[in-house]
């Protein structure tokens, strides 16, 4: 499995995603390039992937869903996502835990 790009800065830790909607389940999918493979459930309407997306990761890093943020791509499948209130270290060994 590759190694994907965390990035600190002062607002929080920023990930790239490329998230795949409309799976069978809500997974994390390994690695593609640089980025974290997201398989979501819900399907690529009215935002109902990016809130699964969210929720998903909230759950799995132990944060609220308001400390994770879509900082672009909202509607495109590669996202870059903040996420305040925790360290890069607990981020990374968390993500990969799931990538096992």
């Amino acid at each position: 499995m590759g190694d994907f790009l965390l990035n600190q800065t002062e607002q929080g830790v920023e990930i790239r995603v490329k998230v795949v909607p409309g799976s069978s389940r809500t997974r994390i999918a390994g690695t593609l390039g640089e980025m974290l493979k997201i398989k979501v459930a819900a399907p690529p309407e009215k935002g109902k992937a990016n809130q699964s997306l969210i929720a998903f990761l909230a759950k799995l890093l132990s944060v609220k869903k308001n400390d994770i943020e879509i900082i672009s791509g909202k509607t495109n499948p590669v996202k870059v996502l903040r996420i305040s209130g925790t360290d890069p270290d607990v981020v990374k060994s968390l993500l990969i835990g799931e990538t096992a």
